[in-house]
């Protein structure tokens, strides 16, 4: 059966005729449970894949010392990578593009991450250190990782623009009421937004099990609107956990660029314009922050936030 021309065409239908509808289909937001059920499979994958890939892989190039001297695992990386995938890809509630720009994310930040980790040296740090390597004709691994990172969550950004979110009253995309397609300032924000998250995930994975206690810290917003975009990176945070502060293994930059930019996408995705022009100013806040001050010298220099920081890890040598 076909429709007349005055039938309005079906909910959910994709047609040749518009070829974007598909990444507008708005999805069904699944219950707290189901949430909660996915972010404890992406736990149980992630964890399962350290373990296998190590057994199989050894030390040799995914190995570094840590701030202990020791030689450690970086395979927590892909791990994170991977369970955040499949997580993402079995996560009910999500939109097409809701699902595709996560997965752009992630996967795009942790390839250019571990290009990082395994490419990489220490000769230029932070944005300084990279921008003043490029003004000498010099390109670092860190400045094609920024670069990497930089692009997509611009993607990710342009795709979530295509998108009626459950949690914004209306939708952001061009189907919704009301509302106008995102222009191209807003995409450049939010894509700025997500490559922010990334960047600040990893600039806190200094010490085991930081970066993924500052994931897991935004577990009681998986009850929310953007459960269920976030219970991908959160689960696989809370499956590695061990690991990590075990000095089992390290995220490096290909696992907490992932995680950080599983969390800017959820931010983008589910939280109204105003409140994501904050956060962003706060994230390039703290970016900006740590060319001159060390966090971990904060840390230290509070007791509560020392105390948090150091549950769970194994104490320090004597």
């Amino acid at each position: 059966m076909t429709c007349s021309p005055a039938e309005p065409p079906r909910a959910g239908r994709w047609t040749l005729r518009a070829p974007w509808r598909i990444l507008r289909t708005p999805a069904p937001t699944p219950e707290p449970t189901g949430r909660l059920v996915v972010a404890a499979g992406a736990a149980l994958a992630a964890r399962q894949v350290f373990r296998r890939v190590r057994a199989h892989t050894g030390a040799g190039r995914w190995s570094r010392t840590n701030h202990r001297g020791e030689q450690v695992s970086l395979l927590l990386g892909p791990a994170a990578v991977a369970g955040t995938f499949a997580a993402t890809m079995a996560m009910p509630g999500l939109t097409p593009a809701e699902r595709l720009a996560a997965v752009t994310a992630v996967v795009g930040s942790g390839v250019v991450g571990a290009y990082d980790d395994l490419a990489g040296t220490a000769d230029a740090k932070g944005l300084r250190g990279h921008v003043g390597a490029m003004r000498r004709g010099e390109v670092t691994s860190g400045a094609v990782k920024v670069a990497g990172i930089g692009a997509t969550g611009l993607l990710a950004a342009a795709l979530l623009a295509r998108s009626e979110r459950p949690g914004q009253p209306g939708g952001r995309g061009p189907g919704g009421p009301g509302r106008s397609r995102p222009g191209v300032a807003t995409i450049l924000a939010d894509g700025a937004l997500v490559a922010a998250a990334a960047n600040l995930v990893n600039l806190l994975d200094l010490r085991p099990g930081r970066a993924l206690k500052v994931v897991l810290a935004q577990a009681p917003l998986l009850l929310t609107s953007a459960g269920p975009v976030l219970a991908a990176p959160v689960g696989v945070a809370a499956g590695l956990l061990v690991e990590d502060l075990g000095e089992n293994g390290m995220l490096g930059d290909c696992g907490a660029n992932a995680l950080g930019a599983g969390l800017g996408v959820a931010m983008v995705a589910r939280l109204p314009r105003p409140a994501r022009l904050v956060v962003l100013a706060g994230l390039v806040g703290l970016i900006l922050a740590s060319e001159r001050v060390s966090f971990t010298a904060v840390i230290e220099r509070h007791a509560p936030l020392r105390r948090l920081d150091e549950l769970g890890r194994r104490p320090p040598r004597r």
